[in-house]
């Protein structure tokens, strides 16, 4: 199956299902001789139309006519929350076409692993995947293909995952923009997307309620603006995401908090000198840590 042939899937037009779709357009069925598809499906009919008006989509179906979408896709983006989308593949089992590949995009993966040999058909694959990018603002009006590019995708490869298939979801996601994929289990990715993104959001929204003088933002130099970014968080998502990896994220915050110990005990006591040993090591790691983006040549 080539990537430009192929009928593609997405199963909530949201933020991430809008920009899976403009990509996907915009990138693969741009070119020459390309004769695939983009049906997209969604529970309210405002994004679909815009989809449809602005060329992104082919073909649109509300959430009560998925069913009619599904047999007709090779592949499969479900664009839903975490429990949401094992809802969804285990009430449409049997409607997604035979040899498809369906994936998703949760910030959690341990729940998945535990769940989908049971729930899968033997002739449809399911490519545990997380794209590592996006934006704060929700909905399709704010989906961008550019999020995309020169970012990090993880996949988690399993078991009962075709060789063949997992090629076709590097090809992807590379043609889309993306310029590393890393390959992790689903429980090393469910610890460091703990601690790389939901203890960050973590902090953030602590941070903010912190907050004494809601007015403080006028004495803002930048710091507080990049640190508190995240913070414009999605509130449904975002707790799910939290209690689903509860154990791992507690982990983190608990480590956390004996970092921020040591600052408040080295600041109390006037310990220079262990102040500047700390902070000097912080940039030491930070360097070390780099940057998990790339960027293209």
């Amino acid at each position: 199956m080539e990537l430009k042939n192929a009928t593609y899937g997405i199963v909530g037009l949201g933020i991430m299902g809008g920009s899976f779709a403009k990509s996907i357009r915009q990138n693969i069925l741009s070119q020459s001789g390309a004769a695939g598809k983009i049906l997209v499906c969604n529970r309210s009919t405002a994004c679909l139309s815009q989809a449809l008006s602005e060329g992104v989509a082919d073909q649109t179906f509300t959430s009560d006519c998925v069913a009619q979408m599904l047999p007709l896709c090779d592949v499969v983006f479900i664009c839903l929350y975490p429990h949401a989308t094992l809802d969804f593949i285990k009430e449409h089992r049997n409607n997604f076409k035979s040899g498809s590949i369906i994936t998703d995009i949760s910030g959690v993966k341990g729940i998945f692993e535990k769940s989908m040999p049971a729930l899968l058909r033997e002739d449809v694959d399911f490519i545990i995947g997380h794209p590592m990018a996006g934006g704060e603002k929700e909905g399709y009006s704010n989906s961008d293909a550019r999020f995309f590019v020169n970012h990090n995708y993880i996949l988690c490869p399993s078991s009962f995952n075709k060789a063949e298939n997992l090629d076709f979801m590097r090809n992807l996601v590379a043609e889309m923009g993306f310029t590393r994929i890393t390959e992790t289990t689903c429980d090393i990715h469910d610890w460091k997307i703990g601690f790389t993104s939901q203890l960050c959001h973590v902090i953030a929204s602590a941070l903010v309620e912190s907050a004494e003088d809601p007015e403080i933002t006028a004495f803002g130099g930048g710091s507080f603006e990049d640190l508190t970014r995240i913070a414009m968080i999605n509130a449904p998502l975002w707790t799910e995401l939290f209690i689903s990896n509860k154990e791992k994220l507690v982990s983190h915050i608990e480590n956390f908090e004996k970092q921020l110990e040591r600052f408040k005990k080295y600041i109390t006591e006037e310990d220079s000198e262990s102040l500047k040993e700390m902070l000097a090591h912080t940039r030491e790691q930070r360097l070390k840590m780099g940057s998990i983006r790339t960027v293209k040549n």
